[in-house]
This record gives C-alpha cells, sequence and structure tokens, in this order.
C-alpha cells in the first residue's frame, strides 16, 4: 500500500551527455494519499548550470556550491524509497537521471517495472490534449499560484493532487478500529487540498447496521467477503 512519488531538476535533458541532478523530492503515499513525510535535497552537480536551465527552476551554479554531493545523499534517498512503485511525471526522465547517477556510484538502478508514469496515465485519460503538469493542475482546479518556477518538492506536492484526480479521486474502504468500532476513510477539499479523513463507527451503529444486513435475502457485502 506504500509507494513514493518523487521529481527532480537537473542541469539539463540528458544525463548521457553529462547533465546532473540539481535536486531530489519525494513524498511518500499511503493509499495513494500523502502522509506528510518527506525526503528533499538539493544536490552540488560538481559541474556548471546552462543558463535555459537556471531559467526553469531558478537555481545557478553559486546557488549549489557547498551542497551535498549526490554521492553524500544517495543511501538517505535509497533507504526512504525502499523498494516501493515510484510515482513520477514524465517517469523516464527522471528514472534516467537516478540511474546515471547509481551508474557513476557503480550501484545498481531502479528497476523500470517500479514506474508509475503520470504523464503515460494523462495522455490515455485525455488523449489529444495538454498534459504537463501545470496543464493538469488546471484541468483539475489546483492552486499554481506558488509555482513560479520549477521546484521539486513543490512540483511533487502539486503532482500529488493530479496522482488522486487521475485515480479517480478514490475513497478508502472500510478498515477495523478496535473492538466493537470501525474506521472509514474519505477525501474533501480544504483549501483547495484533498485531505483524508476517517470517521468511526460506534459499536451500537455496527450493530444495527449488522442487524439489518442480516435481514437482506442474499446480501452483496457477504457475496463479496
Amino acid at each position: 500500500m506504500r509507494s513514493i512519488l518523487f521529481d527532480t531538476e537537473t542541469t539539463g535533458v540528458d544525463p548521457l551527455a553529462g547533465d546532473r541532478i540539481i535536486e531530489i523530492a519525494a513524498l511518500e503515499l499511503l493509499r495513494d494519499l500523502p502522509t506528510g513525510k518527506v525526503f528533499h535535497c538539493v544536490i552540488d552537480p560538481e559541474r556548471d548550470v546552462p543558463e535555459e536551465a537556471s531559467r526553469i527552476h531558478g537555481f545557478t551554479r553559486a546557488d549549489l556550491i557547498g551542497k551535498p554531493k549526490f554521492a553524500e545523499v544517495i543511501n538517505e534517498f535509497l533507504e526512504f524509497i525502499g523498494d516501493c512503485p515510484l510515482v513520477a511525471h514524465n517517469a523516464a526522465f527522471d528514472f534516467g537521471f537516478i540511474n546515471a547517477e547509481l551508474a557513476r556510484l557503480r550501484l545498481p538502478g531502479l528497476h523500470p517495472d517500479r514506474m508509475i508514469d503520470t504523464l503515460a496515465m494523462a495522455r490515455a485519460k485525455f488523449p489529444g490534449l495538454p498534459n504537463s503538469l501545470d496543464a493538469l493542475c488546471r484541468r483539475f482546479d489546483i492552486d499554481l499560484s506558488a509555482r513560479t518556477t520549477h521546484n521539486a518538492l513543490l512540483d511533487c506536492k502539486l503532482l500529488a493532487e493530479v496522482y488522486i484526480e487521475l485515480t479517480g479521486g478514490r475513497q478508502h474502504g472500510l478498515l477495523l478500529a478496535g473492538a466493537g468500532q470501525a474506521e472509514t476513510h474519505f477525501t474533501y477539499r480544504f483549501n483547495g487540498v484533498r485531505v483524508a479523513r476517517a470517521v468511526v463507527v460506534s459499536g451500537e451503529a455496527a450493530a444495527a447496521h449488522a442487524a439489518f444486513v442480516a435481514r437482506l435475502k442474499d446480501p452483496v457485502w457477504r457475496a463479496q467477503a
């Protein structure tokens, strides 16, 4: 039930030509909802940052001098993501950069079977329409006012909302909360943010429901149990 949503910012578009990662952000998801646990690191790429890249994410070479190098943060990142599925927008891009950095350190790369690509999901759901992160946020009425430049952590937070919408804004099932009680989770919006809220069912209400179901002929609840 755990997955990781992540994003990178880089010095360019081609890791095989020497472009490097300058920022990684990752959010933990449980049942596709953010838990609040975050990994975030700005990285010294050990090379220049072209002006055209700086215009996109706002980082210059001077901003990155003295930041930790990739080799110094990779163990913490790998521990955070574990062996979970990995969600990213245009995931092949981010996988390519992570794997190029891992190869430099002679470490095994991320397996493509772990990849969940929200861009591919969006293209399947909205064929022929713009499916950039900005376009999807506008389509789903997600606030973009803070996104003045590409920022990995902010992009992760926006993508988490987009991912919920792409997966149907799914509600989460009934869970036992202890003796005589049951807990169910649903999602609602608060200031534009989708939030998980727990509703606890009392033992009395659960018993009344069970008695009602017992009076039904071949109830679907029992058929699915």
